[in-house]
């Protein structure tokens, strides 16, 4: 702002704090910061010591600063949010901040006894801050070649997001989907999940895979884009008849992973169930609680008699094995005995899209 009396330009101090509904802020689309892993130890700051440190955020209620702190809240179930308003910044300004305040915080250090003492005097239990107060001043010293290409083979197969703790307990060791127990209204395609300005709908993966490899690729970079839906379901990385049967299992396994991590991040996962030949069913059902909720595609089915036979095989095993809540059928129906359990059918986008063609 400027100062009327000598025309020079001043920060604002004054600063007031708003409540705002924590459904009309938005996440800033490149945020270039992933802090993933403080999500869990800011829930418990705000649990145990309240929203102490409001988030700022535009005029248009997209964050400048506090996305970790927004993560937690909406993970919390918080209605509002204690915010800021940078009405007083342009947009160069605004993303400098951005940039500044978050490098700022990498440059502090700890001096690490300093640390031990205070926290040997508090009288709070810590514990759920994940706090690591052991220190090795020489252990990042010489890593080299082989400790930085052991982290890019870490990374490249996802396994610093693997939560091993919710593995199944037999020999395929599958990532668990817990039943969320949410039914979406509708489904929109992972391609426009970028664009899209409806959030009242869940993300579906049913397309082919070049279109969302990518998530495998870095899942972190969308974490922000899905948390805006309702729910997503988890990637229907496909199982082809014609696929060595390794392949089968590397690709029943990646849609488990990353709908358990995402799961851990707050948001509501459907697990996507697919299944090719009987010799699929080992595996190809693991990973999900008996009783889930859970989505099947149909798309394809009916192209001839053997399609459609496996995939009642499939159904009928999937049925047995997991007796689901409920099925979310996306694409053709399919005539088929699913007793007394909801089904809940969702057009294929492409032919919804092929039918609003014709009627024009």
């Amino acid at each position: 702002m400027v100062d009327k009396q000598n025309g020079k330009k001043v920060m604002k101090t004054d600063l007031k704090v708003e409540e705002i509904e924590i459904g009309k802020i938005k996440p800033y689309e490149n945020n270039p910061r992933h802090n993933e892993a403080a999500v869990d130890g800011v829930m418990e700051s705000i649990k145990q010591f309240g929203f102490k440190v409001p988030m700022v955020i535009d005029k248009n209620n997209v964050i400048v600063t506090g996305h970790t702190r927004y993560k937690a809240a909406k993970k919390l179930g918080m209605k509002k949010i204690p915010c800021v308003r940078a009405d007083d910044l342009n947009e160069n300004q605004i993303k400098a901040f951005r940039i500044a305040d978050n490098k700022v915080a990498e440059v502090a250090t700890w001096d690490m006894e300093l640390l031990q003492k205070e926290l040997e005097e508090i009288e709070i239990d810590m514990s759920g801050f994940d706090i690591d107060i052991s220190f090795d001043e020489n252990k990042n010293d010489d890593i080299g070649y082989y400790g930085d290409e052991r982290e890019r083979t870490v990374s490249g197969y996802n396994l610093d997001t693997l939560d091993t703790s919710i593995l199944t307990a037999d020999f395929w060791q599958m990532p668990t989907i817990k039943n969320d127990g949410f039914i979406p209204d509708r489904l929109i395609g992972f391609n426009y999940a970028k664009t899209s300005k409806e959030k009242q709908t869940g993300i579906h993966f049913y397309l082919d895979d070049y279109q969302f490899e990518r998530i495998w690729n870095n899942p972190e970079k969308y974490t922000d884009i899905l948390f805006e839906y309702d729910c997503i379901l988890s990637p229907d990385f496909s199982l082809y008849l014609n696929m060595p049967m390794p392949m089968k299992i590397w690709n029943v396994y990646r849609s488990r992973h990353i709908g358990a991590y995402y799961q851990s991040k707050g948001i509501r996962v459907i697990p996507t169930v697919s299944w090719a030949e009987p010799a699929t069913f080992e595996f190809c059902f693991l990973g999900i609680p008996k009783n889930s909720i859970v989505s099947v595609s149909t798309i394809g089915v009916k192209e001839d008699e053997a399609k459609l036979n496996i995939w009642k095989d499939g159904m009928e095993e999937m049925l047995d094995r997991i007796d689901p809540a409920a099925i979310l059928l996306y694409g053709e129906k399919i005539d088929f005995d699913f007793g007394d359990i909801k089904t809940v059918c969702f057009e294929n986008d492409v032919v919804k899209n092929l039918r609003g063609i014709e009627k024009q």
